[in-house]
């Protein structure tokens, strides 16, 4: 496989591949859980100044698949994928305003708990776990299939069982992340993983401004002449010229990338690490501002890569981009690399790398947690702290291996759908049950059941329908052509019946039930919405 890298680049990768692998996992043994303790496991002691904490919260937030996806969109499409990194930035700052505060004060460890607090019952917590793993699994599966990808690229080797031993690998590497390190360590990593690509990136992005003169204009219409597409490049319209109502499918993409983004399990669980009201929000200052910075990188840098080296070399290397944050980077430098270039590149290369290990291992956390919190333990009547823990990283293991087998078997494949898949769940059933429990006084435990179970059938069931899953060359089965739904995303249809399912949920409930809800949420609902009291069971 041909990079366009040099051997130096290569070897300088691969020396620092290895020694950021060891140097996270030994910070994961430093910095884990003493004893059996089940905060210091699940929350950290909400140790984390807000600063890191935010950092933290980014992290997780900002996948792989955000960066390599992201940096393709904005290369291939212009004008679509800025919109489309804009709305990641507004979910986040939508979840900042509306839903973080609440959910800290409402949950202990998991969303299970969130939801639980005023619907109890093992019933809500196993499918509140279902719904976290459902959500997370395919995001899991895109970025340890896009290890063997990226790993290849960059260091240029191109057999299927070097890819598939570094999915194995890694995806080893992951789960001893979150079984060892625990919501701590897993920290820790996501704030090395975040200075990391921030500050690499942002050199990047100043290099490539660089060499046009310091003229964002200049940079703009330069990627617009070797877009292919002319001005078009700088409009709405490219990513989705092929829809049969462009506008309509980028607006439901959008909506849902902002409701669904923010609301996904591994990322809400940092909310849960912030010690006060005021903290949380401190902490989620610090994290919005790093995504809108991450953007703005994006923006630089996926431009950048179209006008230096052209659309269609990026769209021949990947036909999704996800190379083209890589090949951008590299171009920035020109044709002569100094010594100091490719120790930044190999930066670069190293803060990707590090950016696939936290995510898969921030989502093993949240997925590990959930089912041990809210399945294995609510079992017991009592069960000890250290059986508890002990089933916490065991769950990791439960996960983790499953998601290394599928998604060796999936490598081959187009992973955008899985991508889509996952948002589109948070955005149809995860949303819509938040805000519910935490807003909606008459809502009820069928009503909550029926948006979680409701929402995630209904995108399961229209997904397959969407032209990224067939009827396309870049589908994940470009030979088939089951394409009924005339949108990329099932946001249009699947996130309005989402909220239906849980109103016609509360409403068959009955009043007696609705009226009995609304005293419960009036008792609880200083501390849920102000912080009043924190429960700590």
């Amino acid at each position: 496989m041909t990079t366009g890298f040099s051997g130096n680049a290569q070897a300088m990768s691969l020396v620092a591949f290895s020694t950021v692998a060891a140097i996270t996992l030994l910070l994961c043994v430093m910095t884990g859980p003493d004893g059996d303790d089940l905060d210091e496991f699940y929350t950290g002691y909400g140790s984390l100044s807000p600063m890191r904490n935010g950092l933290a919260i980014a992290g997780d937030y900002i996948s792989a698949a955000s960066v390599l996806g992201t940096g393709g969109v904005i290369a291939l499409c212009g004008y679509d994928g800025i919109a489309l990194a804009l709305s990641t930035a507004l979910s986040l700052m939508l979840l900042m305003f509306l839903l973080a505060e609440p959910l800290r004060n409402a949950g202990r460890f998991t969303m299970g708990d969130a939801l639980a607090r005023r619907m109890p019952g093992r019933g809500v917590r196993i499918t509140a776990c279902v719904v976290t793993i459902a959500a997370l699994l395919p995001l899991m599966l895109v970025q340890l299939a896009g290890t063997g990808q990226l790993l290849a690229f960059i260091l240029g080797f191109s057999g299927d069982s070097l890819k598939t031993g570094c999915i194995i690998g890694l995806g080893a590497l992951m789960i001893s992340y979150a079984a060892i390190g625990g919501m701590k360590g897993t920290a820790l990593i996501q704030i090395m993983k975040i200075v990391m690509l921030l500050g690499s990136g942002a050199v990047v992005a100043l290099l490539v401004l660089r060499r046009f003169d310091w003229d964002p204009g200049a940079l703009f219409n330069a990627a617009a002449a070797q877009s292919g597409v002319g001005s078009s490049f700088l409009h709405s319209g490219v990513e989705f010229a092929g829809s049969s109502n462009p506008r309509l499918d980028m607006i439901t993409s959008e909506l849902t990338v902002v409701l669904g983004g923010a609301c996904l399990p591994h990322v809400t669980m940092r909310m849960y690490t912030a010690r006060s009201a005021r903290q949380v929000r401190r902490s989620m200052s610090w994290a919005v501002s790093s995504v809108v910075l991450f953007v703005l990188i994006m923006t630089v840098v996926g431009f950048g890569a179209t006008a230096l080296i052209g659309r269609a070399v990026i769209a021949q290397a990947d036909p999704q981009g996800n190379t083209a944050y890589l090949l951008g980077s590299r171009a920035a430098f020109g044709t002569d690399v100094s010594a100091s270039e490719t120790f930044l590149f190999t930066t670069v290369t190293t803060a990707i790398f590090l950016t696939l290990l936290a995510s898969v291992a921030g989502m093993i956390l949240a997925c590990a947690n959930s089912l041990a919190h809210d399945v294995f333990a609510t079992r017991v009547q009592e069960m000890s702290e250290r059986r508890e823990m002990l089933l916490a990283r065991l769950s990791a293991l439960a996960v983790g291996i499953p998601a290394i087998l599928l998604a060796a078997l999936v490598q081959h494949r187009s992973l955008q759908p899985l991508v889509t898949l996952s948002f589109c769940l948070g955005a149809s059933a995860i949303a819509p049950a938040l805000v519910y429990s935490l807003f909606w006084r008459r809502y009820t435990r069928m009503g909550l059941l029926c948006t979680l179970i409701g929402g995630t059938l209904a995108v399961l069931l229209v997904m397959p329908g969407t032209n990224l899953v067939s009827g396309s060359p870049v589908s994940a089965f470009p030979g088939a052509d089951f394409n009924w739904f005339p949108f990329t995303t099932t946001g249009l249809v699947t996130i309005p019946l989402g909220f239906a399912f849980g109103w016609l949920g509360t409403v068959a409930s009955g009043r007696r039930a609705s009226e009995e809800q609304r005293r419960q949420y009036e008792a609880v609902e200083g501390w849920i919405l102000a912080g009043a009291v924190r429960r700590s069971g």
